[in-house]
Order: C-alpha cells, then sequence, then structure tokens
C-alpha cells in the first residue's frame, strides 16, 4: 500500500517486511497544466504483524501464513496532497528454505470512502496496489553460517511494488534490489536492515522512469510489549525508510532528492483475530518537496509531504 497501512510481518525467527517506499507522479511547483501524480491512491508499507509461533491447527498452512484486514487511513503523505482511505488488504509471510517471504495487495477505496483526490477500485483509480518483499538467505544456500559479529544471518533482498492505476499516467512500477541482514540485538528486540537500489519502471509519468534512480536503507525492529490471560499479546513494531540519491529534483523544484518515512505499530492479537494502531512520520513523503506551489489544473495549493499520518486496521489471520 503506498498510501496503505504499513504491513509488517514478523515471526521471532524473521522479520519480514512492510513495503514499501512512498511512489508518487511527477509535479512542476509552478507549472499549471501538468497531469496529478497517481490519483493518490497507492498504498505503501504494511503493517501487520505476527509475533507468534504459528499454532499446530490454527492455521491452513504450518509455514505459509495469511490475513484479510480493513484498514482505514488518514493524513497518508505518500504523494504532495495527503490522503484518506478505506481498503480491503490480503497479506501472506512465512519461511521456507531459504526463502523469506511477505507481500500483500490491496483493493483501494473498497468501501467507496475516501477524500476527493484519493481515487480506487470503485471511481477510475487504481482497482490493485500490491507490493512483495523476498528475501534470500545467503547462509542457506551457501550451506554454513557467515555471521559477522552481530550480523547473524545475510540475504539477497528484493521489494517490489505495483500500482496498476486506471492508465498509464497514474501507474507505478519500481523494483528495490540489494543486500539484507538480521542483526542479533542481545535482547527480546528483532531487528534486520535491508539495503536496496531502485529500478524505476512507470512512475506515474515522473522523468525517473525506466532508470535506475537512487538508494533506499531500512531498518525494522519488534518488542513485544506483554501477553495477557485471555490469550492476546501486544507487541510494538517499527521500521523506517530512508531514500536517497534520486535525480527527481534536478527536473522538478517540487521534488526532492530524499524521503524518510518513520512507522509505529502498535499489534493487539489473538490467534487468529488482530486489531491495530499506527502512526507514521512523512518527512518529504514521496520526493515532494513540502510548501512546494503546484496546480493540477483544478486551483493551486500547498504541497504537505511533512507530518503524521494514521492508520486502524482489524484482520483475522488464518
Amino acid at each position: 500500500m503506498h498510501n496503505r497501512f504499513p504491513r509488517f510481518v514478523f515471526r521471532r525467527r524473521w522479520a519480514v517486511s512492510l513495503g514499501l517506499a512512498g511512489v508518487t507522479g511527477l509535479l512542476s511547483s509552478t507549472a499549471l497544466a501538468q497531469s496529478p501524480p497517481p490519483d493518490e491512491s497507492a498504498q505503501g508499507e504494511s503493517l501487520s504483524s505476527d509475533v507468534q509461533p504459528a499454532k499446530p491447527g490454527a492455521y491452513l498452512s504450518d509455514w505459509y501464513n495469511q490475513d484479510l484486514m480493513l484498514i482505514g487511513s488518514k493524513d497518508i503523505s505518500f504523494g504532495p496532497r495527503p490522503a484518506d482511505d478505506v481498503y480491503l488488504e490480503y497479506e501472506y509471510f512465512g519461511r521456507k528454505g531459504p526463502f523469506e517471504l511477505y507481500g500483500y495487495i490491496d483493493l483501494p477505496k473498497i468501501l467507496d470512502i475516501g477524500n476527493s483526490h484519493d481515487k480506487g477500485i470503485w471511481d477510475h483509480g487504481s482497482p490493485l496496489f500490491m507490493e512483495h518483499e523476498p528475501r534470500i538467505s545467503i547462509d542457506y544456500l551457501a550451506g554454513r553460517s557467515l555471521a559477522i559479529g552481530p550480523f547473524k544471518e545475510w540475504y539477497v533482498a528484493f521489494d517490489w511494488i505495483y500500482d496498476h492505476g486506471s492508465r498509464t499516467a497514474n501507474r507505478a512500477n519500481t523494483l528495490y534490489s540489494g543486500l539484507g541482514t538480521d542483526i542479533d540485538t542481545h535482547s527480546r528486540v528483532s531487528l534486520s536492515a535491508n539495503f536496496y537500489g531502485r529500478y524505476q519502471w512507470e512512475n506515474y509519468g515522473a522523468s525517473n522512469e525506466y532508470s535506475w534512480d537512487g538508494y533506499r536503507a531500512q531498518l525494522k525492529y519488534i518488542v513485544p510489549i506483554d501477553t495477557f490471560s485471555n490469550g492476546a499479546s501486544l507487541t510494538y513494531i517499527g521500521f523506517t525508510n530512508f531514500d536517497f540519491g534520486s535525480d527527481l529534483h534536478k527536473d522538478n523544484p517540487a521534488r526532492t532528492a530524499n524521503a524518510t518515512v518513520a512507522t509505529n505499530v502498535l499489534l493487539y492479537s489473538f490467534t487468529h483475530l488482530r486489531f491495530t494502531l499506527v502512526g507514521r512520520y512523512f518527512h518529504n513523503g514521496g520526493n515532494w518537496e513540502d510548501g512546494s506551489v503546484l496546480n493540477f489544473g483544478d486551483g493551486e495549493f500547498r504541497a504537505r509531504s511533512n507530518g503524521w499520518g494514521y492508520y486502524a486496521g482489524v484482520g483475522y489471520q488464518f
């Protein structure tokens, strides 16, 4: 979801990440006749999380976990105009051999609820947004531990983000690829990191389409808080994405070279039922310069790409 829930999936043995990246379209701060960015319905980074091993008989698979969630979002700044939305999400995660899997598929504005510039499945916006974040264990393939100090396992890491859009100008297709690792904190805190290079295919008409453009440093962390007599658990999950080195700003003063998104999640979960509250801070969200004067043909406005956005969700894991 790039307007979406920060979905983040963890098990005690590994962390499978959220997606992901904020993607938005092209604009000049002074131009009056440019196409708007995506319908601003892109999702971005998931936030669900599983911090307990699967219970025998509780799920359809002992390693491949799935859930369905209904998520409401407010003031999500992956574009220059914060978007509100209510959407449905299917999420999967698990590990099998060398493969650590995580991904989700969103149906934007599934209940036709959201602000006017947020477009989705029913109003000529994006009918589908998805993100897939597989990692492949180098240690497993090598048949030996490659641990170095606190870096206990190494991965080839990918993050593919796709927003189908209703037309080419509202479509994005991004691949991050690089190296990942799990970090031993000698505590209850689980920590993992990825470092990616970004290849950009379609990007809502932006100037960096069909090129290598920039990098992402990603840090993910999880802290079990408590368990309760009713069988529920409370967990804090956090992750920060720092994007840098983009050339978008060279052609457009409303765009930036760097962008940061920091996500903070509280997950209250039973065996199947789960409730999530999220606060996410954006700085130059989607590589947009906060305060830039823009006009997409419906009057001038100032970009709001800095500040807090919020999510709340309820889901069922199976």
